[in-house]
């Protein structure tokens, strides 16, 4: 049975701001990294239930790079988005607070990273979503 991973964090922005930056591919090459030597140089969001979503992932010295895709298999406007990719998913529950979003996301772990080491690159990730909503 696939070990499943949850991190969140809390934004202080409204909800819709928060959607459209977590679902703008624009927003997503400046926010979507997990470290300071990669970057997201293109990204693409069809943005319905069997649409199709992509990242492509890059060191910035050019030396490594992967594709990030899959489809969104449920989504509930400013509340919801459930994708899959290969064999795993993901769910991202968009929690309103009253100054605040809270931003939970559940995935499958894959088999060749440790857990923590996973939960760690996940984690930045929204934490430079977060510092990327809150600047703007």
């Amino acid at each position: 049975m696939t070990q499943k991973i949850t991190i969140e964090i809390k934004i202080a922005a409204p909800i819709a701001e928060v959607w459209r930056a977590w679902n703008t591919p624009d927003d997503i090459t400046r926010w979507n990294s997990g470290s300071p030597d990669w970057h997201t140089i293109r990204a693409n969001v069809d943005l319905r239930v069997g649409g199709a979503f992509s990242s492509r992932m890059e060191a910035k010295d050019g030396s490594a790079g992967f594709d990030f895709a899959g489809t969104y298999t449920k989504i509930i406007d400013n509340q919801l988005i459930e994708t899959a990719f290969g064999d795993r998913t993901a769910v991202v529950q968009f929690i309103v607070n009253d100054d605040s979003v809270t931003l939970q996301q559940t995935f499958d772990a894959e088999e060749t990273h440790p857990i923590e080491l996973q939960r760690a690159g996940w984690q930045t990730i929204l934490d430079n979503f977060k510092r990327h909503v809150e600047s703007r």
